[in-house]
Protein backbone atom coordinates (compact mmCIF):
# COMPACT_ATOMS: atom_id res chain seq x y z
CA UNK A 1 0.00 0.00 0.00
CA UNK A 2 1.76 3.21 -0.97
CA UNK A 3 2.04 5.98 1.95
CA UNK A 4 -1.50 7.95 2.72
CA UNK A 5 -1.42 11.68 1.55
CA UNK A 6 -3.13 14.04 3.63
CA UNK A 7 -5.55 16.52 2.26
CA UNK A 8 -5.49 20.29 3.38
CA UNK A 9 -7.72 21.57 5.81
CA UNK A 10 -10.24 23.14 3.79
CA UNK A 11 -10.83 18.77 2.92
CA UNK A 12 -10.34 16.73 6.07
CA UNK A 13 -8.63 13.22 4.37
CA UNK A 14 -10.12 9.73 4.66
CA UNK A 15 -7.32 8.00 4.13
CA UNK A 16 -8.60 4.36 3.35
CA UNK A 17 -7.26 0.95 4.26
CA UNK A 18 -9.32 -1.41 1.99
CA UNK A 19 -12.27 -2.40 3.20
CA UNK A 20 -12.09 -2.15 7.12
CA UNK A 21 -9.69 0.71 8.28
CA UNK A 22 -10.72 4.02 7.63
CA UNK A 23 -9.73 7.38 10.06
CA UNK A 24 -10.86 10.92 9.78
CA UNK A 25 -8.94 14.18 10.52
CA UNK A 26 -10.20 15.12 14.58
CA UNK A 27 -10.54 18.54 15.12
CA UNK A 28 -7.06 18.30 17.27
CA UNK A 29 -5.41 17.95 14.00
CA UNK A 30 -6.25 14.34 13.05
CA UNK A 31 -4.08 11.43 12.23
CA UNK A 32 -3.81 8.82 9.38
CA UNK A 33 -2.73 5.46 10.25
CA UNK A 34 -2.44 2.40 8.75
CA UNK A 35 -1.90 -1.39 9.90
CA UNK A 36 0.88 -2.06 7.50
CA UNK A 37 4.67 -1.04 7.79
CA UNK A 38 4.18 1.87 4.90
CA UNK A 39 1.77 3.91 6.16
CA UNK A 40 2.21 5.94 9.11
CA UNK A 41 -0.11 8.05 11.22
CA UNK A 42 0.09 11.74 10.90
CA UNK A 43 -1.42 15.07 11.32
CA UNK A 44 -3.78 16.59 8.88
CA UNK A 45 -2.12 20.04 7.71
CA UNK A 46 -3.75 23.42 8.41
CA UNK A 47 -3.90 25.79 11.41
CA UNK A 48 -4.98 23.46 13.82
CA UNK A 49 -2.16 21.54 13.29
CA UNK A 50 0.23 24.30 14.66
CA UNK A 51 0.36 24.74 18.02
CA UNK A 52 -0.89 28.26 19.71
CA UNK A 53 2.22 30.92 19.22
CA UNK A 54 1.84 32.58 22.76
CA UNK A 55 3.00 29.15 24.41
CA UNK A 56 5.96 28.90 22.72
CA UNK A 57 7.34 31.40 21.30
CA UNK A 58 8.88 33.42 24.41
CA UNK A 59 11.89 32.14 24.00
CA UNK A 60 12.57 33.17 20.35
CA UNK A 61 10.90 36.38 21.16
CA UNK A 62 13.93 37.16 23.54
CA UNK A 63 16.53 35.63 20.81
CA UNK A 64 14.91 38.46 18.34
CA UNK A 65 15.61 40.74 20.78
CA UNK A 66 18.58 39.91 21.07
CA UNK A 67 19.34 40.25 17.28
CA UNK A 68 18.07 43.23 17.23
CA UNK A 69 20.49 45.25 20.14
CA UNK A 70 23.54 43.22 18.11
CA UNK A 71 22.66 44.69 14.63
CA UNK A 72 22.24 48.48 16.57
CA UNK A 73 25.60 48.06 18.18
CA UNK A 74 27.22 46.62 14.81
CA UNK A 75 26.02 49.30 12.79
CA UNK A 76 27.17 52.15 15.02
CA UNK A 77 30.79 50.51 14.95
CA UNK A 78 30.50 49.99 11.30
CA UNK A 79 30.43 53.69 10.45
CA UNK A 80 32.87 54.40 13.47
CA UNK A 81 35.42 51.76 11.89
CA UNK A 82 35.17 52.91 8.44
CA UNK A 83 35.54 56.61 9.48
CA UNK A 84 38.63 56.07 11.30
CA UNK A 85 40.20 53.43 8.55
CA UNK A 86 40.06 56.32 5.77
CA UNK A 87 41.35 59.04 8.65
CA UNK A 88 44.55 56.67 9.28
CA UNK A 89 44.84 53.97 6.93
CA UNK A 90 45.14 51.44 9.28
CA UNK A 91 44.63 47.59 7.35
CA UNK A 92 43.56 46.45 10.92
CA UNK A 93 41.13 48.90 11.22
CA UNK A 94 39.73 48.34 7.71
CA UNK A 95 39.16 44.73 8.82
CA UNK A 96 37.64 45.46 11.91
CA UNK A 97 35.43 47.78 9.68
CA UNK A 98 34.22 45.30 7.46
CA UNK A 99 33.91 42.73 9.85
CA UNK A 100 31.08 45.04 11.37
CA UNK A 101 29.52 45.64 8.31
CA UNK A 102 29.38 41.58 7.95
CA UNK A 103 27.61 41.63 11.35
CA UNK A 104 25.30 43.97 10.38
CA UNK A 105 24.15 41.82 7.61
CA UNK A 106 23.80 38.54 9.46
CA UNK A 107 21.79 40.01 11.69
CA UNK A 108 19.44 41.21 9.23
CA UNK A 109 19.67 37.80 7.80
CA UNK A 110 18.69 36.35 11.16
CA UNK A 111 16.19 38.57 11.39
CA UNK A 112 14.91 37.62 7.75
CA UNK A 113 15.37 33.98 8.54
CA UNK A 114 12.83 34.48 11.96
CA UNK A 115 10.38 36.21 9.53
CA UNK A 116 10.14 33.61 7.19
CA UNK A 117 10.23 30.08 9.74
CA UNK A 118 7.07 31.77 11.15
CA UNK A 119 4.74 31.40 7.72
CA UNK A 120 1.84 28.72 8.36
CA UNK A 121 1.99 25.15 6.64
CA UNK A 122 0.88 25.03 2.96
CA UNK A 123 0.08 22.27 0.17
CA UNK A 124 3.51 22.88 -1.01
CA UNK A 125 5.50 22.91 2.66
CA UNK A 126 2.87 20.76 4.82
CA UNK A 127 5.54 21.08 8.05
CA UNK A 128 5.73 24.58 7.43
CA UNK A 129 8.96 27.07 6.91
CA UNK A 130 10.76 26.62 10.45
CA UNK A 131 13.99 25.45 8.64
CA UNK A 132 14.71 28.75 7.24
CA UNK A 133 16.17 30.15 10.25
CA UNK A 134 18.63 26.90 10.07
CA UNK A 135 19.40 27.75 6.38
CA UNK A 136 19.77 31.81 7.04
CA UNK A 137 22.17 31.01 10.00
CA UNK A 138 24.03 28.68 7.86
CA UNK A 139 24.53 31.49 5.16
CA UNK A 140 25.66 33.32 7.97
CA UNK A 141 27.88 31.56 9.09
CA UNK A 142 29.51 31.45 4.85
CA UNK A 143 28.84 34.30 4.42
CA UNK A 144 31.22 35.46 8.02
CA UNK A 145 34.07 32.93 7.05
CA UNK A 146 33.85 34.21 3.01
CA UNK A 147 33.52 37.71 3.62
CA UNK A 148 34.84 38.31 7.23
CA UNK A 149 37.72 36.24 7.53
CA UNK A 150 38.64 36.24 3.62
CA UNK A 151 38.83 40.57 3.28
CA UNK A 152 40.48 40.59 6.49
CA UNK A 153 43.29 37.97 5.59
CA UNK A 154 43.76 39.58 2.39
CA UNK A 155 44.09 42.87 3.76
CA UNK A 156 46.36 42.09 6.24
CA UNK A 157 48.53 40.04 3.61
CA UNK A 158 48.59 43.40 1.22
CA UNK A 159 49.52 45.31 4.05
CA UNK A 160 52.93 42.98 4.80
CA UNK A 161 53.90 43.18 1.55
CA UNK A 162 53.27 46.88 0.79
CA UNK A 163 53.10 48.02 4.24
CA UNK A 164 52.50 52.18 5.60
CA UNK A 165 52.96 53.71 8.29
CA UNK A 166 49.33 54.36 10.28
CA UNK A 167 48.51 58.50 10.66
CA UNK A 168 46.92 59.48 13.52
CA UNK A 169 46.91 56.22 15.55
CA UNK A 170 45.00 57.92 18.51
CA UNK A 171 42.24 58.25 15.94
CA UNK A 172 42.48 54.43 16.16
CA UNK A 173 42.65 54.02 19.53
CA UNK A 174 39.33 56.28 20.20
CA UNK A 175 37.39 54.45 17.60
CA UNK A 176 38.30 50.62 19.36
CA UNK A 177 37.54 51.68 22.30
CA UNK A 178 34.12 53.15 21.34
CA UNK A 179 33.56 49.70 19.52
CA UNK A 180 34.86 47.81 22.48
CA UNK A 181 31.63 49.79 24.25
CA UNK A 182 29.34 49.28 21.59
CA UNK A 183 30.10 45.47 21.10
CA UNK A 184 30.60 44.75 24.84
CA UNK A 185 26.94 45.88 25.45
CA UNK A 186 25.80 43.51 22.71
CA UNK A 187 27.68 41.14 24.62
CA UNK A 188 26.44 41.43 27.70
CA UNK A 189 22.65 41.19 26.52
CA UNK A 190 23.66 38.10 24.36
CA UNK A 191 25.39 36.74 27.09
CA UNK A 192 22.86 36.84 29.59
CA UNK A 193 20.04 35.71 27.20
CA UNK A 194 22.69 32.61 26.84
CA UNK A 195 22.92 32.41 30.29
CA UNK A 196 19.51 31.97 31.18
CA UNK A 197 19.23 29.05 28.26
CA UNK A 198 21.99 27.05 29.17
CA UNK A 199 21.10 26.47 32.93
CA UNK A 200 23.60 24.33 34.77
CA UNK A 201 25.48 22.83 31.43
CA UNK A 202 28.76 24.42 30.24
CA UNK A 203 29.02 26.70 27.17
CA UNK A 204 30.21 24.10 25.08
CA UNK A 205 27.67 21.97 25.77
CA UNK A 206 24.96 24.23 25.66
CA UNK A 207 25.74 25.38 22.22
CA UNK A 208 26.10 21.62 20.95
CA UNK A 209 22.26 21.47 22.48
CA UNK A 210 20.74 24.48 21.15
CA UNK A 211 18.24 24.26 18.26
CA UNK A 212 18.35 27.94 18.16
CA UNK A 213 20.80 29.11 16.31
CA UNK A 214 20.65 33.26 16.71
CA UNK A 215 20.69 32.61 20.59
CA UNK A 216 24.34 31.54 20.47
CA UNK A 217 25.55 33.01 16.80
CA UNK A 218 25.48 36.16 18.22
CA UNK A 219 27.07 35.45 21.32
CA UNK A 220 30.37 33.91 19.02
CA UNK A 221 29.97 36.61 16.62
CA UNK A 222 30.22 39.27 19.40
CA UNK A 223 32.84 37.86 21.61
CA UNK A 224 34.84 37.18 18.15
CA UNK A 225 34.47 41.01 17.51
CA UNK A 226 36.00 41.97 20.91
CA UNK A 227 38.77 39.82 20.33
CA UNK A 228 39.39 41.67 16.67
CA UNK A 229 39.46 44.65 18.63
CA UNK A 230 42.08 43.89 20.97
CA UNK A 231 44.14 42.42 18.03
CA UNK A 232 43.70 45.42 15.99
CA UNK A 233 44.85 47.48 19.42
CA UNK A 234 47.69 45.44 19.74
CA UNK A 235 48.57 45.02 15.87
CA UNK A 236 48.34 49.46 16.17
CA UNK A 237 50.34 49.52 19.34
CA UNK A 238 53.22 47.30 17.74
CA UNK A 239 53.27 49.25 14.52
CA UNK A 240 53.44 52.63 16.52
CA UNK A 241 56.01 51.83 18.66
CA UNK A 242 58.44 49.93 16.86
CA UNK A 243 57.42 51.55 13.57
CA UNK A 244 56.90 48.54 11.51
CA UNK A 245 53.86 48.83 9.58
CA UNK A 246 53.64 45.08 8.82
CA UNK A 247 52.66 44.49 12.50
CA UNK A 248 48.96 46.18 11.32
CA UNK A 249 48.57 43.96 8.81
CA UNK A 250 50.11 40.89 10.51
CA UNK A 251 46.60 41.99 12.91
CA UNK A 252 44.20 41.96 9.98
CA UNK A 253 45.63 38.27 9.30
CA UNK A 254 45.09 37.24 13.35
CA UNK A 255 41.30 38.55 13.20
CA UNK A 256 40.65 36.86 9.71
CA UNK A 257 42.03 33.30 11.45
CA UNK A 258 39.31 34.40 14.61
CA UNK A 259 36.56 35.27 12.54
CA UNK A 260 37.33 32.06 10.47
CA UNK A 261 37.59 29.76 13.73
CA UNK A 262 33.95 31.17 14.74
CA UNK A 263 32.65 30.75 11.53
CA UNK A 264 33.64 27.15 11.11
CA UNK A 265 32.22 26.05 14.35
CA UNK A 266 28.61 27.95 13.44
CA UNK A 267 28.60 26.06 10.06
CA UNK A 268 29.39 23.13 11.89
CA UNK A 269 26.47 23.54 14.34
CA UNK A 270 24.07 24.90 11.77
CA UNK A 271 24.68 21.99 9.62
CA UNK A 272 23.61 19.77 12.12
CA UNK A 273 20.36 21.43 12.64
CA UNK A 274 19.66 21.99 8.58
CA UNK A 275 19.40 18.23 8.05
CA UNK A 276 17.67 17.59 11.06
CA UNK A 277 19.04 16.97 14.35
CA UNK A 278 17.03 15.24 17.08
CA UNK A 279 15.01 17.00 19.67
CA UNK A 280 16.53 16.28 23.85
CA UNK A 281 16.45 13.07 24.90
CA UNK A 282 13.74 14.34 28.27
CA UNK A 283 11.55 15.09 25.71
CA UNK A 284 11.57 11.57 23.67
CA UNK A 285 11.70 10.22 26.69
CA UNK A 286 8.35 12.16 28.47
CA UNK A 287 6.39 11.40 25.60
CA UNK A 288 7.52 7.55 25.18
CA UNK A 289 6.10 7.43 28.62
CA UNK A 290 2.79 9.50 27.97
CA UNK A 291 2.67 6.40 25.45
CA UNK A 292 3.01 4.10 27.59
CA UNK A 293 0.67 5.46 30.46
CA UNK A 294 -2.09 5.11 28.36
CA UNK A 295 -4.23 2.31 29.20
CA UNK A 296 -5.07 0.75 25.05
CA UNK A 297 -1.43 1.36 24.45
CA UNK A 298 0.77 -2.20 25.52
CA UNK A 299 3.44 -1.14 24.36
CA UNK A 300 5.90 2.30 22.83
CA UNK A 301 8.60 1.03 20.94
CA UNK A 302 10.35 4.19 20.31
CA UNK A 303 10.18 7.88 19.52
CA UNK A 304 11.78 9.53 16.62
CA UNK A 305 11.57 13.68 17.30
CA UNK A 306 13.06 15.93 15.00
CA UNK A 307 13.30 19.83 15.42
CA UNK A 308 11.58 21.89 12.39
CA UNK A 309 12.58 24.72 13.75
CA UNK A 310 13.60 26.03 17.90
CA UNK A 311 10.20 26.06 19.24
CA UNK A 312 8.48 23.30 16.41
CA UNK A 313 9.17 19.11 16.73
CA UNK A 314 7.71 16.97 14.44
CA UNK A 315 7.33 13.50 16.74
CA UNK A 316 7.29 9.93 15.28
CA UNK A 317 5.78 7.04 17.37
CA UNK A 318 6.02 3.23 17.09
CA UNK A 319 3.27 2.11 19.32
CA UNK A 320 1.81 -1.59 20.08
CA UNK A 321 -1.72 -1.38 20.63
CA UNK A 322 -3.95 -3.85 22.48
CA UNK A 323 -4.83 -6.79 20.12
CA UNK A 324 -9.21 -6.54 20.91
CA UNK A 325 -9.17 -2.76 19.98
CA UNK A 326 -11.20 -1.97 16.95
CA UNK A 327 -10.35 1.22 14.39
CA UNK A 328 -12.80 3.41 16.66
CA UNK A 329 -10.88 2.68 19.82
CA UNK A 330 -7.44 3.37 18.04
CA UNK A 331 -8.85 6.62 16.34
CA UNK A 332 -9.38 7.27 20.31
CA UNK A 333 -6.47 6.68 21.70
CA UNK A 334 -4.19 8.13 19.68
CA UNK A 335 -6.50 11.25 19.86
CA UNK A 336 -6.39 11.07 23.20
CA UNK A 337 -2.39 11.09 23.29
CA UNK A 338 -2.05 13.70 20.64
CA UNK A 339 -4.07 15.64 23.58
CA UNK A 340 -1.27 14.54 26.37
CA UNK A 341 1.61 15.08 24.31
CA UNK A 342 0.61 18.86 23.27
CA UNK A 343 -0.27 19.82 26.76
CA UNK A 344 2.75 19.25 28.00
CA UNK A 345 5.11 19.63 25.11
CA UNK A 346 3.40 22.59 22.76
CA UNK A 347 6.47 23.04 20.77
CA UNK A 348 5.12 19.58 19.17
CA UNK A 349 3.19 20.69 16.12
CA UNK A 350 2.65 17.44 14.83
CA UNK A 351 2.65 13.50 16.13
CA UNK A 352 2.92 10.42 13.82
CA UNK A 353 2.30 6.97 14.98
CA UNK A 354 2.93 3.57 13.19
CA UNK A 355 1.17 0.69 15.42
CA UNK A 356 3.39 -2.26 14.95
CA UNK A 357 4.30 -4.63 17.50
CA UNK A 358 7.59 -4.92 19.42
CA UNK A 359 8.61 -8.36 16.93
CA UNK A 360 7.94 -6.22 13.83
CA UNK A 361 9.35 -3.24 14.86
CA UNK A 362 13.01 -4.89 16.16
CA UNK A 363 12.68 -6.46 12.70
CA UNK A 364 12.56 -3.36 10.71
CA UNK A 365 15.17 -1.60 13.33
CA UNK A 366 17.72 -4.56 12.59
CA UNK A 367 17.29 -4.11 8.56
CA UNK A 368 17.85 -0.55 8.64
CA UNK A 369 20.40 -0.10 10.84
CA UNK A 370 22.03 -3.55 11.04
CA UNK A 371 24.25 -3.68 14.32
CA UNK A 372 24.40 -0.30 14.55
CA UNK A 373 22.25 1.47 17.75
CA UNK A 374 18.84 2.73 15.81
CA UNK A 375 15.98 3.90 16.34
Amino acid sequence: MPPAVLSPPSTPANVDFGTEYSARCSRLGGYSFAINETVQFGGCLGDELRVPREQVMSETALSKKVVYAALLGNLLVAVTKFVASAFTGSSSMLSEAVHSVVDTANEALLLYGYFRSARKPDETHPLGYGRELYFWSFIVALLLFAVGAGVSVYEGVLHILAPKPIAYVNVNYAVLALSAIFEGASWWVALKRFGKVKGRRGYWEAVRDSKDPPSFMVLFEDTAALIGIAIAALGNFAAETWQIPAFDGAASILIGTVLGFAAAVLARENKALLIGERASAELTASILTLATDDGSIDGANNAFAVHLAPEEVIVALSLEFADELKTTEIEAAVIRLEERIRAKHPQVISVFVKPQTRKTFEKMRAERFGNRQGG
